[in-house]
């Protein structure tokens, strides 16, 4: 018996809403922006188009400014992003991407297509979104 496997993308579970930051922000313009939008990470925007996307993540923030008690306006994105931001294709298979998440300790990934951000991808869209599709069969 030859069982079709239904396949979910990248596609079908990344979040398309995210915001974009300049890498020369402060943290305070940062953290305005997290909170308005209500997220966890931003994208950092390329400088130019031969260089690569960053991401800046609360919990970097927590562990590289609120513990070191250094000041969010004196302390720009740069200092404190990940760079450069690991990335995925929209068509990767959602248990490819799993892999790469466990394999790398991943928290968060950018998808990207034609050097352009299309979204993020989180093990929690992975799962939640992605795997409960698949076992809702």
């Amino acid at each position: 018996m030859n069982a079709k496997v239904r396949r979910i993308s990248v596609r079908d579970v990344m979040k398309t809403e995210f915001a974009m930051i300049n890498r020369q922000a402060t943290i305070y313009e940062a953290l305005q922006l997290i909170k308005q939008y209500r997220t966890s990470v931003l994208v950092v925007d390329r400088r130019d188009e031969s260089d690569e996307y960053g991401l800046l993540l609360v919990s970097d923030i927590a562990r590289d400014v609120l513990a070191k008690d250094r000041s969010s306006k004196r302390v720009n994105v740069y200092e404190v992003m990940i760079k450069p931001a690991v990335y995925v294709h929209p068509n990767m298979d959602i248990r490819y991407c799993s892999r790469l998440f466990a394999r790398f300790n991943l928290v968060r990934a950018l998808v990207v297509e034609e050097r352009k951000v299309l979204g993020t991808i989180s093990p929690n869209s992975l799962v939640l979104d992605g795997m409960y599709d698949l076992e809702d069969e």
